[in-house]
């Protein structure tokens, strides 16, 4: 009864759905994670992070980093340096652009819901803090943050730093659900970061004849349907294991 006992136990405490890990995200979104190299035209230079979101060469990224650029270009966790990255699109609402290089088949990004995301909601962030390619950080999403203009913020407490702009935050799913921009800097201050949700960088994808790589939809059930199933499956094994023990010896 025991053995039966510990079975039954098991099979209930299984979980049905588990969320990925920091590394698991890591180790699958790292080729897709870029440093943006930016010469300006008043003869300084500058580095941004960026993400792939479309297999031919789009770059997402913060629309600051791309300011005032004379030459850009991106180099990737491998060390491979592109020709040069132009500027594809950006939007005034909030701090976002994508950039275009010539490529083909590269590794991207999946972009997730922004409407979903929930104070207290864990996130990863990989990015390229004072050029330390792909540092990987962690943390909340700390609040929702509407502007009087009613444009959408999230406030994240994962460490942010110069070079950091445009790197992706992702949900435990690891989909990027916000695109990193900024802090409140000053004594005092610790990890008081935002970071633009992703809906809005779906809608500049969308405006500029590109569509976003999503995870697949869920498959048409009840929502505990595969919970139930999972119970009557161990419910199965249950009476399987009574019947044994039942049996003469």
């Amino acid at each position: 009864m025991k053995t039966l006992l510990a079975c039954l136990t098991f099979c209930l405490a299984t979980p049905v759905w588990a969320a990925k890990t920091h590394v698991q995200i890591a180790d699958e979104n790292a080729k897709t994670v870029v440093a943006v190299n930016v010469a300006k035209k008043d003869g300084t230079t500058f580095t941004g992070t960026g993400f792939v979101v479309s297999p031919d060469g789009v770059i997402a990224t913060s629309r600051h980093v791309a300011d005032n650029a004379l030459y850009m270009n991106v180099t990737f966790n491998t060390g491979a340096v592109s020709g040069e990255a132009i500027l594809l699109a950006q939007t005034q609402e909030v701090d976002l652009a994508l950039l275009k290089i010539q490529a083909a088949h590269l590794p991207t990004a999946v972009i997730g819901n922004s409407d979903t995301v929930l104070p207290g909601q864990i996130i990863t962030v990989i990015g390229n803090p004072r050029r330390l390619q792909n540092t990987v950080s962690s943390g909340l999403i700390s609040q929702v943050r509407q502007k009087s203009n009613g444009v959408l913020w999230h406030q994240i407490s994962a460490p942010i730093s110069p070079s950091s702009s445009g790197s992706p935050v992702f949900n435990e799913n690891g989909e990027v659900v916000s695109v990193a921009f900024g802090s409140y800097k000053g004594e005092g201050n610790q990890n008081l970061n935002f970071a633009v949700p992703s809906n809005y960088l779906t809608a500049l994808m969308k405006s500029a004849g590109y569509t976003p790589k999503t995870l697949p939809a869920p498959a048409k059930q009840e929502p505990q349907n595969a919970f139930v199933k999972h119970i009557q499956k161990s419910w199965q094994i249950l009476k399987r294991l009574l019947r044994l023990d039942q049996s003469p010896s």
